[in-house]
């Protein structure tokens, strides 16, 4: 997949800012006076981006969905009474003309929005000729192409300060997290488009404060950007998400607590090392790769043998066997049964289509 952004360094009115960026502030904007308690709290432990959702999309109408409109002119106040810089959330042309008349300095896509090309796409009309960071969280399906095409449609727009906020992937199963992380995706992100810095939401990840640290962590040893979290000056009272939200005082603790490690290697004996350590992997991968070529032939072999005997390809209970056994090698290997599962379903898939092209010749 071929991917050519024009982007312009990620700034603020021409001031740059370092990794990690942190913005923070409560999901909504409830009251003027929630809103400047938090904004004040955060401020005083160094934070420069206050955060708030103005207009909340909701899955379902019955909760609260955001104060509207009348809660802009609370952020104008905190730009200008703490010199802080400003974000939001907008989703339609309308949300995007209000924010921008009030300053807003950042605007954010959220994720149902994103997987609406036609919304995205009147977005970026609407900020055409607008010079405004915009950041786009990935949609709520775990589609890459669809994430890349709104930051396509959005710089064909002219908007060249952009950002990519990961925020996690819906899920039919409840598992540990609110949205499954899937770090694959926002990684190929990485590779494909470099330039563009990618933000974490923990918040929107774990759905409970206990997990964010972990969470934060892991995007800092990824070389991710910065982060996006929920901060209000009293989350148990939150009109929404609640128990995803930190107070100012255990955000500054988080952050404190954030190990920041370098991308960049310049000590020459560190890289050759590293460099060993990565001939060894080679050589491990290129052993796998003949593995797997002749794993398959013998996955051929087994299909002409159905073929022959009038079989179908798939056995469900030799497959049943297969994972079973492979989850109970990897636990007393150390490796993780996820990722287990993970190989042999990409395994077992590849068997199947090497077996229906022999069924089929």
């Amino acid at each position: 997949m071929k991917v050519s952004l024009k982007l312009d360094k990620f700034e603020f009115k021409g001031v740059p800012v370092e990794r990690p960026l942190i913005m923070a502030g409560p999901c909504s904007a409830e009251t003027e006076e929630q809103v400047m308690e938090t904004a004040r709290e955060i401020k005083n432990h160094g934070v420069q981006i206050f955060r708030a959702g103005i207009w909340k999309p909701r899955t379902r109408p019955s909760p609260f969905e955001g104060v509207g409109k009348e809660g802009l002119p609370w952020l104008k106040r905190v730009k200008e009474e703490l010199g802080m810089y400003t974000a939001t959330e907008v989703a339609n042309v309308k949300h995007v003309y209000d924010a921008l008349k009030a300053g807003i300095d950042i605007i954010w896509i959220g994720a149902r929005t994103t997987a609406n090309p036609f919304a995205v796409q009147e977005i970026a009309d609407a900020l055409k000729g607008v010079d405004v960071p915009v950041m786009v969280k990935n949609p709520v399906s775990p589609d890459l192409e669809l994430w890349i095409g709104a930051f396509e449609r959005l710089n064909s727009a002219g908007i060249t300060k952009l950002a990519a906020i990961h925020r996690g992937f819906s899920q039919y199963n409840k598992t540990l997290y609110r949205n499954n992380p899937q770090w694959e995706i926002p990684i190929e992100l990485k590779r494909l488009i470099p330039d563009l810095p990618i933000i974490t939401d923990p918040s929107h990840i774990c759905g409970s404060r206990d997990l964010l640290y972990e969470i934060s962590q892991k995007a800092m040893d990824l070389d991710f950007y910065g982060l996006i979290i929920e901060t209000h000056c009293n989350p148990d009272k939150a009109w929404s998400d609640a128990q995803q939200q930190l107070t100012p005082d255990n955000l500054n603790k988080l952050i404190h607590k954030l190990v920041l490690r370098s991308a960049a290697v310049q000590n020459n004996t560190i890289l050759s090392t590293l460099e060993e350590y990565r001939h060894e992997i080679d050589k491990y991968d290129d052993k796998i790769m003949d593995i797997f070529e002749h794993r398959m032939a013998i996955s051929r072999k087994i299909g002409e043998y159905k073929k022959k005997n009038n079989i179908t390809i798939l056995q469900t209970s030799r497959w049943d066997e297969i994972i079973r056994t492979k989850i109970e090698q990897a636990a007393k290997k150390g490796l993780g049964e996820e990722f287990i599962i993970k190989i042999f379903r990409a395994i077992h898939e590849e068997s199947i289509n090497h077996q229906t092209k022999v069924m089929n010749e």
